[in-house]
């Protein structure tokens, strides 16, 4: 049995939560809710009421085996407190799944581990991945290494599937990021 953190604050978005938590608590996995505060609940954007059993400054990323970041407005609230910020750097460092979706890249970038990883996220994040150095692109779900990023709450089967079998089998391998074609105006001249 897997012991999985999901992180929350308040305007994460309902389904993001409650799907891949179901389906790691119907896998036989421990789940277990971290936010800023301990006891004090917090609020999806479509009113699902959560309440944190841990607060993240009490908690370690050596005590779980992977964790999940639901998307909404949460990951942006969750990226301005230091000690989130390291609990994320600590699941990418220690090589465990570390699932995000929708908006929850943006905690990859803030946690300085977006550079170099081939991402996938709500449409208006691509800006801000391609600027941290990430390859993104518009797929249902991608791993790349340990990091499994999807875009909506439509991908969440596909989301939720990737997290089980990294947290059974180990992490996916590392993509390397396609070529980008150099444009014809770039290319040394054959001509003299």
């Amino acid at each position: 049995m897997a012991r999985i953190a999901f992180i929350l604050a308040d305007d994460f978005e309902d389904a993001e939560f409650r799907v891949p938590y179901d389906r790691v608590k119907e896998a036989g996995h421990e789940a277990v809710i971290i936010g800023l505060e301990a006891g004090e609940p917090v609020k999806g954007k479509k009113g699902l009421e959560v309440t944190p059993e841990k607060a993240v400054r009490n908690v370690s990323s050596r005590e779980f085996d992977a964790l999940v970041i639901p998307g909404g407005y949460s990951p942006d609230h969750l990226r301005m407190d230091v000690d989130m910020v390291g609990f994320v750097r600590g699941f990418f460092r220690a090589d465990k799944p570390l699932a995000a979706i929708c908006h929850a890249p943006w905690l990859l970038v803030e946690a300085g581990i977006a550079e170099g990883r081939t991402l996938t996220s709500w449409p208006s994040l691509k800006t801000d991945l391609l600027n941290a150095g990430a390859h993104w692109v518009d797929r249902e779900v991608v791993e790349d290494g340990n990091v499994i990023t999807s875009r909506n709450p439509g991908d969440l089967l596909a989301f939720s599937e990737a997290l089980l079998r990294q947290v059974e089998q180990g992490s996916a391998r590392r993509l390397d990021a396609p070529l980008v074609p150099v444009a014809a105006w770039e290319q040394p001249s054959t001509m003299h």
